[in-house]
């Protein structure tokens, strides 16, 4: 059998989990070959498991989508690629009970996307095809034969569906058009790197943190499992010594039982299973067992080299060294995670060329950025808000921001604690995404709410909640406006030592009704992995005859106290907001500029910019609380998460002066 030799390979969805082994192992062992990996950076993605990589002068990244079919068509030509890897694809089964359309998008259309280009450039010698094992569907208890290549294809939920139609897609452009077509279906895979929605990172991010095991229905579901390196080794044998037209079953014929997986996470951990382990419902579906037969693949050379016991010693070895690799994973490591998932920026409605660009950053890594064109339309197109909160300040700032980018959006229509006029809205607007700008934060201010605590329980407590189940229900990212008045600063976190509260942190204060309804709602979303909760505090914009600006507040009264405080500039801020919603941020977020400033601070800046006549006098806390019903919140909020995330954001003096005191400078006579 001769043995393929590639030239150029293309790999998608290399920042991913299996896929980014064979990407490092290539670039490693074959220096020839130039490796140009491909990937939308998508949840489950993380470009630092290319970090093997990076340095090396064959390979290349791209940031883009398999689902445009213009970058796809400029890479193959450019790159001169005559081998592609197709991995890219959404893989969670339990994601594909609640965003079934995305794995259609995703599996389907972007294969479809792939062979099409192709078929037009003419130039693939290999296409190799990844699938899975879930296409056969469920394997008898009692079967001692597991199954072939030839077998028929049963899929039992969205996910092994889509993928099954996108083998058929293959298999039908091998056919029609000769395309050099290789199909791989793969038992479970593990080891480092893994996104931790998969069963073995999950419980091990979980045992880790102390928290109990899930599992689902009673634990007897057997799988196989297959180290990422044993895996990897696989795809390069058949890349060099696979036949075209041919399909490869990757397995092994040891099983184990969800049960036994979780016993044995236990054990590495010294936990007690018995009192770990905790049963939750079941999976709508869940496949008893999958049962490959691998002989083929071993004809080939390749056969499987790590034991369970070590594969799996490795792998907790490797999340223990690297616990913050992927971030916030509290929303994956629910027993149901419903992971969103988001189409990447390119759209390939200008000319490709000028979309893609080689770069170079500070490490030397090569690389290449799809950059969305700034007169492209098609993002936003894509995109639909449906935002509540119509007749309040932020509610009303989102909407002009939308018609100023061109986004289609609408107001919901429903109260936010009737579930049925909520529906009702999502049916009728269609939206992406859903923004709740809505609540009552007093009439003028926070003490009304003191003797308003049922209305205020109704749609702080009572409303975001709904609103939050609902669009879980049908999938959609909620954006939640929420506050940061829910501490207040105590002996960890003194006034002015710069220490503040990070995202993680409990609430302290209580002082107010209006805050402790935000503490507690804030507590309960916790367990909505489709929320991105956003930490307002004293909310700032460039328009001082707003009565709800914090500016316009404290240049009303006759005394103000002067405390030093995290504040949030809506100008700079709220256009983040729509951003994170297109990259899919979720969980909590210090939503303030970083720093703090003082009431003092913020009136001098006043006085020298808007009002050189300007006067004021300051009172103490205890004079203060003599004029007011409940007390205030006063605290700084550590926004580290926030900047590392958006590096341009200004800090509070820098945003102050930038957004709202320049735009509104007076000029005065000499």
């Amino acid at each position: 059998m001769a043995t393929y030799k590639p030239k150029n390979i293309l790999i998608t969805g290399a920042a991913g989990f299996i896929a980014c082994h064979v990407a490092n192992r290539l670039v490693r062992k074959y220096p020839d070959y130039k490796i140009v990996v491909l990937d939308k950076l998508d949840y489950c993605s993380n470009l630092k498991n290319l970090n093997p990589s990076r340095h090396s002068p064959n390979y290349k990244f791209v940031k883009g989508d398999i689902a445009s079919a213009d970058l796809v068509n400029y890479l193959l030509i450019t790159e001169s690629i005559d081998t592609i890897m197709h991995f890219a694809a959404q893989t969670h089964v339990d994601n594909s009970f609640g965003n079934s359309f995305e794995f259609t998008k995703n599996n389907i259309y972007g294969t479809h996307v792939l062979l099409e280009a192709c078929k037009v450039t003419g130039q693939i010698t290999r296409f190799i095809h990844v699938s899975t094992d879930e296409v056969y569907g469920e394997t008898d208890e009692d079967a001692v034969v597991g199954n072939h290549e030839a077998s028929q294809l049963l899929p039992t939920n969205p996910y092994s569906a889509t993928k099954a139609g996108a083998e058929m897609l293959v298999m039908a452009y091998g056919r029609s058009y000769g395309l050099p077509v290789i199909t791989t279906r793969g038992n479970n895979v593990y080891g480092p790197n893994q996104f931790p929605e998969k069963l073995i990172p999950k419980f091990i991010l979980l045992a880790m943190r102390g928290q109990p095991l899930p599992i689902h229905g009673d634990g007897s579901n057997v799988r196989s499992y297959l180290y990422c390196e044993d895996v990897a080794e696989a795809f390069e044998v058949i890349l060099h010594k696979g036949e075209v037209g041919h399909v490869y079953n990757i397995g092994t014929k040891k099983e184990r039982r969800v049960i036994d997986v979780a016993k044995d996470i236990c054990k590495l951990f010294s936990l007690d299973a018995d009192s770990v382990i905790k049963f939750v419902e079941n999976r709508p579906f869940n496949d008893q067992r999958y049962f490959l037969d691998d002989q083929k693949l071993k004809n080939l050379g390749w056969s499987e080299r790590t034991i369970w016991e070590d594969g799996l010693k490795k792998t907790m070895e490797w999340y223990m060294s690297n616990p913050d690799w992927w971030g916030d994973v509290s929303g994956a490591l629910l027993p149901h995670p419903r992971m969103l998932m988001m189409a990447g920026p390119f759209d390939g409605s200008e000319e490709t060329k000028s979309l893609v660009s080689n770069s170079v950053d500070d490490n030397n890594q090569n690389s290449m950025v799809v950059r969305t064109p700034k007169s492209s339309t098609s993002q936003k197109s894509q995109l639909k808000f449906l935002i509540y909160g119509r007749t309040g300040w932020i509610g009303g700032l989102l909407g002009k921001i939308c018609e100023k980018h061109g986004i289609p959006y609408e107001y919901g229509r429903g109260r936010l604690q009737e579930r049925s006029q909520l529906i009702l809205d999502i049916q009728n607007v269609k939206p992406t995404h859903v923004f709740n700008a809505a609540g009552v934060t007093g009439r003028p201010n926070v003490d009304w709410c003191e003797s308003h605590k049922q209305e205020t329980i109704r749609t702080n407590v009572v409303g975001t909640l709904t609103l939050a189940d609902v669009c879980r229900e049908h999938g959609l990212l909620l954006m939640n406006y929420a506050t940061g008045c829910i501490f207040e600063y105590d002996a960890e976190h003194l006034e002015g030592s710069g220490i503040g509260f990070k995202e993680e942190d409990k609430p302290n204060f209580i002082g107010s009704f209006y805050s402790k309804t935000k503490a507690m709602v804030e507590e309960l979303m916790k367990e909505y992995d489709n929320v991105c909760t956003l930490r307002v505090r004293m909310p700032i914009s460039s328009d001082l005859s707003n009565p709800r600006n914090f500016i316009t507040k404290i240049t009303r009264y006759n005394k103000v106290v002067n405390i030093p405080n995290s504040m949030t500039i809506l100008d700079e801020l709220l256009p983040i907001s729509i951003e994170m919603a297109k990259r899919n941020c979720r969980g909590i977020w210090n939503f303030t500029n970083p720093g703090v400033v003082s009431h003092n601070e913020i009136l001098e800046m006043y006085k020298s910019y808007i009002d050189p006549s300007f006067k004021w006098a300051n009172f103490t806390l205890e004079e203060q609380a003599k004029v007011i019903v409940a007390p205030r919140s006063n605290n700084e909020l550590d926004a580290t998460k926030l900047k590392t995330e958006f590096p341009e954001l200004l800090s509070i003096k820098d945003s102050l002066i930038k957004y709202v005191f320049e735009p509104n400078k007076k000029v005065f006579p000499n």
